[in-house]
């Protein structure tokens, strides 16, 4: 089938190439040109402008926005809601909010014009083994797409979750899970790291965790490549960013009124990653100090 794609960063650009392998037309765009020229030599057809990238698909136009959530995607959508054809349908792959979703299916229906949610994980390993997708629309406008979903995903990697926002809203709880799994795992090594007096191999590990243990994961393999590429992890700064995902898990969990701690508490501690000698810190050193006589270290 013929496809438009609009971003080619890191899961764009893996998409662009599986469909590609997949033997469907591609059109690409991206704000950046090199991009687009690097696809171009793997098969891809190159598009400069949004109008040309609309103007090489033929109707009813299927285009996938795969941007920044938030106003880089409402942008994108605003531009092309008037260069499509009744009939013709806008994906967004990206980590929207389920909300706007359901705002901009609304909106876009006003046009006669289709929308779909595909909750997206893969990372940069998708394009080789899949992007495992969850997708959110009308049942007959994503069977009509579905080529394209079965192509990118691996064997049973596809499901049709629900209509317009349950895409988004699976994929939204999903990176809240592997918050909290993600820091599962670094609360254990961190135990053991600190175990001095077994001079433990983190890297050996992993690697006999990933072998019949109750705890092996796609993750797990991936703590385990990067011990082996870096030991001590001494490269690496403690900082830790969050995307949104998890957030709007736990406020989901608060308008729900569902229990989220393990979630919850993962996203704290990723802000705490983000700060050194904080206030809290000092307060509770402070308040030992005061009550206990407890030893506290001096600001240099």
């Amino acid at each position: 089938m013929e496809i438009g794609l609009i971003g080619l960063g890191r899961m764009g650009a893996g998409m662009a190439r599986r469909w590609i392998r997949g033997g469907h037309t591609v059109v690409v765009h991206n704000r950046s040109t090199d991009p687009i020229k690097e696809l171009e030599q793997d098969g891809a057809i190159g598009a400069y402008g949004v109008e040309e990238l609309v103007s090489k698909l033929s109707t009813p136009r299927a285009i996938w926005i795969m941007l920044p959530a938030g106003d880089i995607t409402e942008n994108m959508i605003d531009t092309l809601i008037p260069l499509l054809a009744p009939g013709d349908t806008i994906v967004d792959g990206g980590n929207t909010n389920y909300r706007d979703d359901q705002g901009r299916a609304k909106r876009l229906k006003e046009h006669q014009l289709h929308y779909v949610d595909q909750g997206t994980s893969g990372g940069v390993w998708g394009l080789e083994v899949g992007f495992c997708l969850m997708v959110g629309g009308d049942t007959d406008v994503v069977k009509r797409l579905e080529p394209a979903f079965v192509t990118l995903a691996p064997e049973d990697g596809y499901a049709h979750v629900g209509p317009v926002g349950a895409g988004h809203f699976v994929k939204m709880v999903h990176n809240g899970v592997e918050y909290g799994m993600m820091q599962a795992y670094a609360e254990g090594f961190d135990i053991m790291n600190a175990a001095t007096d077994y001079d433990l191999d983190m890297h050996q590990i992993a690697a006999v965790w990933n072998h019949g243990s109750v705890v092996r994961s796609w993750l797990l393999e991936l703590a385990e490549a990067s011990f082996k590429e870096d030991p001590d992890l001494e490269k690496l700064k403690g900082y830790v960013e969050d995307s949104g995902e998890g957030r709007w898990t736990i406020q989901s969990a608060i308008d729900f009124d569902v229990p989220a701690p393990v979630i919850t508490l993962s996203l704290f501690e990723r802000f705490h990653s983000r700060r050194e000698d904080t206030y809290a810190a000092k307060v509770l050193a402070a308040l030992r100090n005061q009550f206990g006589g407890h030893a506290v270290k001096k600001a240099e």
